[in-house]
C-alpha cells in the first residue's frame, strides 16, 4: 500500500516536510530501503474528511445501467451528494475506530469519484455491481503535510438481484447496510494491512440466491 509504505520511510529518519520529493511505490511493488523491505507502520487517525464533488452527475433513471456517476436508491429521494457523503463518513468512522494509538498522526481525506449502486429495475431482476470508487489521501495531522500520494481505490461490491435482494432486505441486509459495511472493511484493510485493500475478482453471474 502506497501510504503505509511511505510511513515506514518517515520513521526511518525522513521528515514529513521532505516526503514530497520521495517516489512512492505502487501497491504491488514494495518500497525498499537499502536491501530491506520497509515494514508497515500503524497510524493514529485524528480526523476524517469526505468530499463528494457536485461535478459528479446524479441519475434518477430507473434503468438497468443508467448513465451517471451517482446512482443511489437506498435512501428516500433527496440530496444524493449528502446521502453518499454520510455513508462514507460512517464507513470511515467505523473503519478507523480502533486506529487511535499508532505511530503516525494522520487525517484521512476521501473524495468520492463514483457511487453507482443498483436501481430498482436492476435490484429486483438481474442484480449487478455496486461501483464504489474513491480517492484516498493521508495528511499529517499536526503539520498538514501530505503523506504519500493520492490513491484511487475501486471497492466494487456485487449487488443482489431478484429473490436474493428481497431476502436480503427482509433480514436487514439492505443496499445501504451492505455498502457501508463493505466500505468500512475496505478502509480498515487499506490503512492497516501490509498490502492494503486488494479487490476481489468479482463477476456478475450467479448472484441469485447468494447471501
Amino acid at each position: 500500500m502506497v501510504a503505509i509504505r511511505m510511513f515506514s520511510v518517515l520513521l526511518l529518519g525522513l521528515t514529513v516536510s521532505g516526503c514530497a520529493s520521495i517516489e512512492t511505490a505502487t501497491r504491488n511493488a514494495p518500497l525498499e530501503v537499502g536491501s530491506l523491505e520497509a515494514p508497515a507502520v500503524s497510524v493514529d487517525v485524528r480526523d476524517i474528511r469526505v468530499s463528494v464533488p457536485e461535478t459528479l452527475r446524479v441519475s434518477e433513471a430507473n434503468a438497468y445501467l443508467p448513465a451517471g456517476d451517482i446512482v443511489w436508491r437506498g435512501d428516500p429521494p433527496g440530496n444524493r451528494y449528502e446521502q453518499v457523503k454520510a455513508i462514507f463518513e460512517e464507513a470511515l468512522q467505523r473503519g478507523t475506530a480502533t486506529m487511535t494509538s499508532g505511530h503516525l498522526p494522520v487525517v484521512v481525506e476521501v473524495e468520492v469519484a463514483r457511487f453507482h449502486a443498483l436501481t430498482e429495475k436492476a435490484r429486483y431482476t438481474v442484480g449487478g455491481m455496486h461501483g464504489l470508487h474513491f480517492v484516498m489521501q493521508l495528511r499529517h495531522a499536526e503539520t498538514g503535510a501530505l503523506v504519500g500520494k493520492p490513491e484511487l481505490i475501486k471497492a466494487n461490491l456485487r449487488g443482489f438481484g431478484g429473490q436474493a435482494a428481497i431476502e436480503a432486505d427482509r433480514i436487514g441486509q439492505t443496499q445501504k447496510v451492505r455498502i457501508t459495511d463493505h466500505l468500512a472493511n475496505v478502509i480498515r484493510q487499506e490503512l492497516s494491512g501490509p498490502d492494503g485493500y486488494v479487490a476481489a475478482n468479482l463477476w456478475l453471474g450467479g448472484l441469485s440466491g447468494q447471501l
